[in-house]
C-alpha cells in the first residue's frame, strides 16, 4: 500500500471506529472501588498483628526506622492478600534514570519435593531484590561489566495489584541503588531530600513553640497530554519513534478560537477518561479533575495532593495506565512536551505544599497574612530558595523535549521567578520597609444578576506566565515537562527548602541566644530575606520582551536551553547543597549530568536520523510524483499547441530542490566530526543538528501546502488534531 493510501485508509478506519462502552452502571460504585487493589493501611490493620501494624505505621507516619523483624509478618499477609486478588507473581517496581518505570517479575510459586508447588514470599524477599543493573543509565557510577544492583522496599509507598487480562501482579515500590549505596534511581534522592527538609522545617516549628509531627512535602501534579487515533499514530514514524511530529504544517483551524479549552469532552475521549479513572481509583490514585486543554486533541487530568513520594510513584503509574488504556480505545496517548509544532505543548504543573497532622498546611496564609508570622517564614524560605537556586530548578526540568515548550508563550519562560500576588507582595514590601501592618483584604465580585449571589474574590489574581506561582495555599512550579517524573523537581524543591529553612532557623536561634526578642528576630530574618532575595519576585507578564531585559538587570539567569542549564547540577553551590544534606554525593551529581547530556544527544540524534529517513523516503517521493504529474500536464498542453501555465510547476520544483539540499546538508551534518565528549556532542546537537532538522522541515512543510492531497503520505495536523 502506498504512503498516501495508508493515510487515506487511516481516515476511513477512524471514521468506522466504534469505541468500547465504559460505564460504572452495573459495576462497583466509584467509592467502593477506590483503593481496591492497594495494600493500604486499612488492609494492613485488618491483616497484621497489632504490634506489627503499629511498627509499620510508625515508619510510614513518623519516619521511624523500619524494624526488620516485622518483615516476615508483612510479607506473609501481603502474599495472602495478593493471591486472593489473583496475583501469581510479585515485582519490585523501581524508577531508573531512564525516566521510565522498571520491574522484574518473580513467581510466588516454588516447587516442592512431591511434585507440587507452594506459594512463598519471605520477609527478606520483600525487603530486598537484585535486578540486573548493567543496562540502566548510571553516569559512570559503575563499570558496564558490573551488573549488581539492589532494590529496597519503600514502606512509605503502598504495594498494589496491577491487573492484566492474563494475570495479576503484586507490585512493590522500591528504591534502586548500587552495591556502594549510590542512587541509581529517582526515588532514593527524593526520600533523602524529604528527610532533610523535614528536619529543618521541624526546627522552625519548634521555635514557634510547637511539638511538631513529622513534616512532609505534598505534591499534586496536573498532567497534560494529547490523544490521537492509533491509525494516524502508526502511520507517522516520527510519532512512533520520537514522540513528536518532525513534519507537519499548521492546520487552517488550530486553537485560535479557544473553542476546545474546557469544551464538551468528545464521547470517545470521555469513555477513555472514565476507563482510566476507574483503574486509577482501584490503584488509590486520587484523580480529581478532567477537562479539554487549549489545543485540539489535548486534555488534562489533575489528582488531589498526596505525599510527594507517593505522588511521584502515582504519576509514573498514571502514565503507564494512560498509555495502555489509550490502545484499548484505539488511540495513542502522547506525553511529549511538544508533539505538534504551532500549537500548545504539554506540561506537568507541580503544585506543592508542606505540612503535618498537627499544624496543617504550612503555606496557608489565613485571613491576615501580615499577622501570621509562621506562614511568612515558610513563604520567605521559598523566596530565598528559588532566588538562590533558580538555575538548579531550571536544570531539574531540562530536556530536549521540554526545550520546545519553555518560553514559547504557552509555558513559563526559562527565567525562574516567583509570583506572589498583590496581597503577599504588598506584605513583604511592608516587611522590607520595617514591618507589615496590614493586608489587602478579600473582596466580592458583583455579577450584576439579582438571582446570583456575590462571589468572593481572592486578593490577587493568578499568573500563568510565572514558573513559580503562589496560588492561595501552595506554590505551583509550572516548568516541569509532561514526560518527566515529578521526583526530579520535587527532590530539588525539598533540597533547596531544607537549606532555606536551616538558614532561617539558625538566624533566629542566634538572635534569640543574643537576647533579641523572638518576634523581633523573626521580623529581622524576614526583612533580610526579602531585601536580599526579593529580586526573584515578579508579578508581571513573563512572556513580555521587557521581562527578559529586566530579569537580566535583576541578576536572574536566563538558561534558554538544556545545554545552558545542565551545568547548574554540578556548580560548587549545588554540590555543597546536596552533599551537606546527604541527598547527592558529587559522584552522583556528575552521574546525573552525564546521563542528562547523553539523553539530550540521543534524543536529537534520533530526530535527525528520522528526519533524514522520512524526508528522503516519504516526502521527496510524494513531491516528485506531483512534480511529474505537473510536468506531464505541461508537456501535453505544449504538444497540443496550448499555452502551458508553469506557475505551479516552477515553485514546487524550487521547493523540492531546497528540500533535497536541506536533506543533503543534514546527512553531512550527521557525519561531521563533533568532539568526543558529551558536552561537545550536546553543543553540536543544539547548534548544528537542530537547525539542520528545522531547515528540512521548513521545506517539507512548504511542500505539504502545495502537493496534491491524494499524494501526501503523512497524516496531517488537520486530521490528527480534529478527527478523533
Amino acid at each position: 500500500m502506498s504512503g498516501n493510501a495508508v493515510r487515506l485508509q487511516a481516515i476511513k478506519d477512524v471514521e468506522a471506529y466504534v469505541p468500547p462502552a465504559v460505564s460504572y452502571i452495573d459495576a462497583e460504585a466509584p467509592g467502593e472501588i477506590y483503593g481496591l487493589n492497594v495494600f493500604s493501611k486499612s488492609v494492613m490493620q485488618r491483616r497484621l498483628p497489632k504490634s506489627v501494624f503499629k511498627s509499620v505505621t510508625d515508619t510510614i507516619e513518623n519516619s521511624a526506622p523500619l524494624d526488620p523483624a516485622v518483615a516476615d509478618a508483612v510479607a506473609s499477609a501481603m502474599k495472602d492478600w495478593a493471591l486472593e486478588k489473583g496475583a501469581t507473581h510479585y515485582a519490585h517496581v523501581f524508577y531508573p534514570l531512564t525516566g521510565l518505570t522498571a520491574e522484574k517479575h518473580d513467581s510466588f510459586f516454588e516447587p516442592v519435593g512431591d511434585g507440587t508447588a507452594l506459594a512463598e514470599f519471605a520477609g527478606k524477599t520483600l525487603i530486598q531484590g537484585e535486578p540486573d543493573a548493567s543496562s540502566f543509565p548510571n553516569g559512570g557510577l559503575r563499570n558496564t561489566f558490573e551488573a549488581r544492583g539492589y532494590t529496597g522496599w519503600d514502606v512509605t509507598s503502598p504495594a498494589y495489584i496491577l491487573e492484566n487480562p492474563n494475570g495479576n501482579t503484586l507490585c512493590i515500590p522500591t528504591v534502586f541503588v548500587s552495591m556502594t549505596g549510590e542512587a541509581l534511581d529517582h526515588k532514593t534522592p527524593l526520600l533523602r531530600a524529604q528527610q532533610a527538609m523535614a528536619e529543618q522545617a521541624e526546627r522552625v516549628l519548634r521555635l514557634f513553640g510547637h511539638d511538631p509531627d513529622r513534616v512532609v512535602s505534598y505534591c499534586g501534579a496536573e498532567q497534560e497530554y494529547f490523544l490521537v487515533d492509533r491509525h494516524f499514530f502508526l502511520a507517522r514514524p516520527d510519532l512512533l519513534n520520537a514522540g513528536r511530529t518532525l513534519f507537519g504544517s499548521k492546520p487552517p483551524k488550530g486553537q485560535e478560537f479557544d473553542d476546545h479549552y474546557f469544551g464538551a469532552i468528545p464521547e470517545r475521549v470521555l469513555g477513555f477518561m472514565m476507563d482510566t479513572e476507574r483503574e486509577l481509583f482501584k490503584l488509590g490514585i486520587p484523580a480529581k479533575t478532567r477537562h479539554n486543554e487549549v489545543a485540539p486533541g489535548q486534555f488534562e487530568i489533575a489528582p488531589m495532593f498526596e505525599r510527594s513520594n507517593i505522588a511521584a510513584d502515582h504519576q509514573q503509574l498514571l502514565m503507564t495506565t494512560f498509555k495502555s488504556l489509550a490502545e484499548k480505545h484505539g488511540m495513542a496517548c502522547l506525553f511529549h512536551e511538544k508533539p505538534f509544532a504551532g500549537v500548545n505543548g504539554s506540561g506537568k504543573h507541580v503544585n506543592f505544599s508542606l505540612g503535618n497532622n498537627r499544624q496543617g498546611n504550612l503555606l496557608l496564609p489565613g485571613d491576615n497574612p501580615h499577622d501570621n508570622a509562621q506562614f511568612l517564614v515558610f513563604c520567605a524560605a521559598v523566596i530565598r530558595a528559588v532566588h538562590k537556586y533558580g538555575g538548579l530548578l531550571r536544570a531539574s526540568v531540562a530536556s530536549a523535549s521540554n526545550d520546545h515548550r519553555l518560553g514559547a508563550n504557552e509555558a513559563p519562560p526559562a527565567i525562574i521567578s516567583i509570583f506572589l500576588g498583590d496581597q503577599l507582595a504588598d506584605v513583604f514590601a511592608q516587611i522590607a520597609d520595617g514591618g507589615a501592618t496590614s493586608s489587602k483584604s478579600k473582596g466580592k465580585i458583583r455579577v450584576g444578576v439579582d438571582t446570583l449571589p456575590d462571589l468572593p474574590t481572592d486578593p490577587g489574581d493568578r499568573n500563568r506566565t510565572s514558573p513559580f506561582a503562589f496560588t492561595g495555599n501552595r506554590f505551583e512550579f509550572r516548568a516541569p515537562g509532561s514526560m518527566q517524573s515529578v521526583a526530579g523537581p520535587m527532590t530539588t524543591i525539598n533540597a533547596i527548602l531544607a537549606e532555606a529553612l536551616d538558614y532561617i532557623a539558625s538566624d533566629i536561634e542566634a538572635s534569640v541566644a543574643a537576647g533579641v526578642e523572638f518576634n523581633a528576630a523573626v521580623q529581622t530574618v524576614l526583612s533580610k530575606i526579602i531585601i536580599e532575595h526579593g529580586a526573584v519576585v515578579f508579578n508581571g507578564n513573563g512572556y513580555a520582551e521587557e521581562w527578559q531585559v529586566e530579569a537580566k538587570e535583576r541578576g536572574l539567569k536566563n538558561l534558554r536551553t538544556t545545554v545552558d542549564a545542565l551545568p547548574e547540577l554540578v556548580s560548587p553551590e549545588s554540590i555543597k547543597l546536596f552533599e551537606h544534606y546527604s541527598i547527592f554525593s558529587e559522584r552522583e551529581l556528575n552521574s546525573r549530568l552525564e546521563i542528562a547530556l547523553e539523553q539530550y544527544v540521543m534524543s536529537i540524534g534520533v530526530e535527525a536520523r528520522l528526519t533524514l529517513e522520512m524526508g528522503s523516503t516519504m516526502v521527496v517521493p510524494a513531491a516528485v510524483r506531483y512534480q511529474t504529474e505537473l510536468a506531464q500536464n505541461v508537456a501535453a498542453l505544449l504538444a497540443a499547441g496550448v499555452d502551458a501555465d508553469k506557475s505551479t510547476l516552477e515553485p514546487i520544483s524550487a521547493t523540492l530542490a531546497s528540500l533535497r539540499a536541506a536533506l543533503g546538508s543534514l546527512a553531512a551534518t550527521l557525519k561531521a566530526e563533533h568532539g568526543h565528549d558529551l558536552a561537545a556532542e550536546a553543543l553540536f546537537a543544539r547548534d548544528a543538528l537542530l537547525p539542520a532538522i528545522a531547515e528540512v522541515r521548513a521545506a517539507a512543510d512548504s511542500l505539504e501546502g502545495v502537493v496534491a492531497d491524494d499524494l501526501w503520505p503523512l497524516p496531517t495536523y488537520q486530521e490528527m488534531l480534529h478527527i478523533l
